[in-house]
């Protein structure tokens, strides 16, 4: 696959800075219906085009981390923060696996107000709805996660999440991020909605659906995205999905110029640049 013809690559790519980040693919059975048989459906932002880092992609919800995310006082259920660094691999120390999970479970409910959390161990929100004006707040950084669950009486719930995979951006790029992709299943009652000022349009979609429209050039795909909606494509139901085994392995891709045109190179790349 060749990068946009417009795309240079940086001069000094040691000197851009690494950023951790987190990305939910949050997931939900599709019906079957006259067209399709079971399936799974996955909630996708397309980014409004004057983005900075991939406008006019379509993505899943997340971010980069918050300092604040490693605030030791949250309230925390489920595999705790040692067992999230030996699943990621790498270098991921305890403190850093912490902030990993807490920015995807923020990132979430600020990008489209689902939020993994309840009032304890057995527990989830049904309904955000109470909580749009925290929500806001999260978004301009006036409270943390942990100050908005402890100010409310909620439990972050880390067994709602699983691990992903793991994608760092390739060197040459102008902005670089250190990515973990967790899982989650769209908790019963909850409401995913477009009410980011990120997204030009935001919602669920069929990954059939979603892979053809991006063979049609209609959608607009980062490798990081197709490869885990190409891994999704192959279950049927979120519980065989949710259940199955996987080891995570960190991909950087690499760019490649032969002195015309840039090219990125990873695992799938002859698939994902087959069009």
């Amino acid at each position: 696959m060749s990068t946009p013809g417009d795309f240079r690559p940086v001069d000094d790519p040691e000197s851009v800075p690494v950023r951790d980040a987190a990305t939910v693919v949050l997931v939900r059975d599709a019906p079957a219906d006259d067209t399709h048989g079971p399936g799974i459906e996955v909630f996708l932002i397309r980014r409004v085009a004057q983005m900075a880092f991939a406008g006019g992609m379509t993505v899943f919800p997340g971010g980069g981390v918050d300092p604040r995310d490693a605030e030791a006082d949250i309230a925390w259920t489920g595999p705790q923060p040692d067992w999230w660094a030996q699943q990621f691999g790498s270098d991921d120390s305890e403190p850093l696996a912490q902030s990993l999970v807490c920015a995807a479970v923020r990132e979430t409910f600020e990008e489209c107000g689902v939020l993994l959390a309840g009032s304890g161990a057995h527990d989830v929100l049904s309904d955000t709805s109470t909580h749009d004006p925290a929500r806001a707040d999260l978004v301009d950084k006036t409270i943390s996660l942990a100050g908005f669950l402890r100010d409310n009486g909620l439990v972050l719930r880390a067994d709602l999440l699983a691990p992903l995979a793991h994608w760092i951006t390739p060197l040459g790029e102008r902005r670089r991020y250190d990515t973990r992709f967790f899982l989650a299943v769209l908790p019963t009652g909850q409401v995913a909605d477009d009410r980011t000022t990120e997204a030009a349009s935001a919602g669920w979609h069929r990954i059939d659906d979603v892979m053809a429209r991006w063979r049609a050039r209609e959608a607009f795909l980062l490798p990081p995205t197709w490869a885990q909606l190409d891994h999704l494509a192959g279950f049927d139901t979120v519980a065989d999905l949710m259940a199955a085994p996987r080891t995570i392995e960190t991909i950087t891709p690499t760019l490649i110029s032969d002195g015309t045109a840039v090219r990125i190179e990873f695992d799938g790349s002859d698939r994902y640049g087959d069009l």
